[in-house]
């Protein structure tokens, strides 16, 4: 390889890439299957028992899923939702013993519970209603939100909870009314209204708090991860702020804003962004210290370590593709950050040695020539390949030579431009023109 003088600094890293004894030693994280107790830890409430569900439909693993169908059942019991049991029963079927089975009796108690609690509720908000209280109606229907969200009946819990608008008096009660929204919506997966209550919640500046502050954002972040936006993305989650710890278990824990953000960010962000708004970012530094995986793995992206970047986006694609949020854009994710690492790799040199550099991505020639030649075609990487000896010359070598003849070019007509105005003094010093025309 020739580096180019004016890119040495970057290349000084990457020539390490092709030596493996150069490379850091250090461990690199095993694909082992995911902990689903220490997982379903992190989180409470209905995005508890989902992701639980989730892992236990695409994990592939028969011990693996039914253990996450005996925490969901254990974890349902725990409300009300019949509804969702009676499901995870027929999933189950028998495959847990007598303990994991149908409990009809504890169903229907709950059910029986259920009915009288609407009942009551009802009479209430008709008694609210009739005297006209509105902060009463408020809560009568915040309730009655409250009421169908533990039942599963997302589409009626929404409705009661914006019903409430109406009935709001203070700028805290808009808020209550936005997160609560926001809530059932991410569940929905109707993230249209996510972005919508979000933006809600914060015209209300005033009335926020750090900790709403940090919760609006994941909302908004999770809504822009969905509509595939992910600078978007990565900018939300990066802006969350510490006070979000654990007050926000029934939505996303803080290892997800390390590792949604994490990988938006690599996927989206120029090498400027990364060190100034990732590495250099105290306040997102403590989320990566949940995640080491992905703090390593930015941190070797950054540095030009591609084989162990990749690596560890490999060891860790099997666990990802079972976040309930994340494994629709797993796969496009990955893509771009390994375009990305390709035109990084690349960009410092007028030729490389495609021998060398399929050593430093662990993959084939053949299959890293397929990958340029689609990068050149996008144009994302300005370089011409020769097939015959394995080596991609970068067009940029070309440009040194055209700013040089510009450069030469430029001289000329300089140089022209002060022969003609000499010219042209020395005419006028001579009274050359005066004397022309007088002869006319």
């Amino acid at each position: 390889m020739e580096p180019d003088e004016d890119l040495g600094l970057i290349a000084e890293e990457i020539y390490a890439n092709g030596d493996e004894n150069k490379q850091r030693h250090r461990p690199i994280i095993s694909g082992e299957q995911l902990d689903i107790e220490a997982y379903a830890a992190l989180y409470s409430g209905r995005t508890k028992i989902m992701r639980l569900l989730f892992i236990a439909d695409r994990c592939g693993n028969a011990s693996m899923q039914l253990e996450a169908l005996r925490m969901a059942y254990d974890e349902i019991k725990k409300g009300e939702n019949t509804q969702l049991f009676r499901e995870v029963v027929q999933k189950i079927d028998g495959r847990l013993g007598t303990n994991y089975g149908p409990d009809p009796a504890w169903a229907d108690s709950v059910d029986r519970r259920a009915d009288l609690r609407k009942e009551k509720l009802e009479s209430e908000l008709n008694a609210y209603r009739t005297n006209l209280i509105k902060e009463s109606i408020r809560m009568g229907y915040n309730d009655f939100g409250d009421f169908y969200y533990a039942h599963g009946q997302l589409g009626e819990a929404f409705k009661n909870y914006v019903r409430t608008r109406d009935y709001c008096t203070t700028a805290k009660h808009i808020i209550h009314m936005c997160l609560n929204a926001i809530l059932v919506s991410i569940e929905m997966g109707q993230f249209t209204h996510v972005t919508s209550y979000v933006s809600k919640a914060e015209q209300s500046q005033d009335a926020l708090d750090a900790i709403t502050v940090a919760k609006l954002r994941c909302a908004a972040g999770l809504a822009h991860l969905e509509a595939k936006k992910y600078k978007l993305a990565a900018r939300k989650f990066l802006e969350v702020g510490p006070e979000l710890g654990n007050n926000y278990t029934e939505v996303i824990a803080p290892q997800d804003v390390a590792t949604y953000g994490g990988l938006c960010a690599l996927a989206s962000f120029d090498r400027a962004e990364l060190k100034s708004k990732v590495i250099d970012n105290i306040n997102f530094r403590n989320f990566l210290e949940l995640v080491p995986e992905i703090r390593e793995l930015i941190h070797d992206f950054y540095t030009s370590h591609y084989a162990s970047c990749l690596e560890y986006l490999g060891n860790l694609k099997a666990n990802l593709l079972l976040d309930i949020h994340l494994h629709d854009h797993v796969e496009t994710l990955y893509d771009q950050i390994r375009s990305k690492a390709l035109i990084q790799y690349t960009h410092p040199f007028v030729s490389v040695d495609l021998n060398m550099m399929a050593n430093a991505f662990k993959t084939s020639v053949a299959g890293l020539e397929k990958e340029l030649e689609s990068l050149i075609t996008d144009n994302q990487i300005q370089a011409r390949i020769d097939s015959h000896n394995k080596i991609l010359y970068a067009r940029h070598a070309d440009q040194r030579n055209a700013t040089f003849q510009k450069v030469l070019q430029t001289g000329k007509e300089f140089d022209r431009d002060v022969r003609s105005m000499l010219l042209r003094a020395n005419l006028l010093k001579h009274d050359y023109i005066a004397r022309t025309s007088r002869k006319h």
